[in-house]
């Protein structure tokens, strides 16, 4: 008799705490449905009328499973299309990579990852436009441009990203000639890789051919100093030469 009395009493407890963590559930549910609704409307033309709120409450708790499931089918759609671009671009594939980053884009328009390679990818496409349509050279600016908003758009999303700053960099310098463009984004390249010959290499000759022969020398010496490679420091002795003539035609 007194174990049944026990179990009874057990089963009681159970039940009591099982209706109290629903009611705690079913409270924080009701919270963040009221919350939502009110960011809903609040973010509508002129804040929706005061009705409003309420009708969003309680759809939003009626379709809230479906809403939340939504959300986390669209992230990871997102993150799909991203893992695709990203297969597409190393495989060289990137007129491919950048129908799926586009669409990546649409599920995660702020993630500076995707917009860095959508500048990569672009400016690979845009040296691909040799002149089979008549249009040629219109579709290269676009893709070209397209290069340069990406890289652009990545670095307002993270202003640390230095793969958008290197390849923003290289696109002034090499392919749409704006080199005194380039300087500044080298400069915080390097600020933060410091032993980056290669982006040193840029920078002095974006100085080079911009007419600040004294700063490019700087760099060019700068390599020899630092570096232990006999090939850079010859490319970079070299570099000098070439300077020091441009400096006296």
């Amino acid at each position: 008799m007194r174990q049944f009395k026990e179990i009874v009493i057990a089963i009681f407890v159970i039940a009591a705490v099982s209706f109290l963590l629903y009611s705690l559930v079913q409270s924080d549910n009701k919270k963040k449905n009221k919350e939502l609704a009110k960011r809903i409307a609040e973010l509508s033309p002129k804040g929706g009328p005061p009705e409003t709120i309420e009708g969003l409450r309680q759809a939003i708790a009626l379709y809230e499973d479906q809403i939340e499931r939504n959300v986390r089918e669209g992230a990871q759609t997102g993150t799909y299309w991203k893992i695709l671009a990203i297969r597409l671009s190393d495989k060289k594939m990137h007129n491919d990579a950048l129908k799926a980053l586009e669409r990546a884009i649409y599920f995660i328009p702020e993630d500076p990852v995707l917009y860095n390679l959508a500048g990569v990818s672009a400016g690979i496409v845009a040296k691909s436009v040799v002149g089979f349509t008549v249009s040629a050279e219109k579709e290269r600016d676009q893709y070209f441009k397209l290069a340069e908003n990406s890289y652009k758009r990545a670095l307002e999303l993270d202003a640390t990203y230095t793969k958008p700053m290197y390849g923003l960099a290289v696109l002034y310098v090499f392919e749409l000639n704006r080199p005194a463009e380039a300087i500044p984004y080298l400069e915080r390249y390097l600020s933060m890789n410091t032993s980056d010959f290669q982006a040193m290499f840029i920078l002095a000759r974006a100085h080079a051919v911009t007419g600040n022969y004294k700063q490019a020398i700087e760099i060019y010496e700068k390599i020899i100093s630092r570096s232990k490679k006999k090939d850079i420091q010859a490319e970079a002795s070299n570099n000098i030469e070439i300077v020091q003539r441009m400096m006296y035609e």
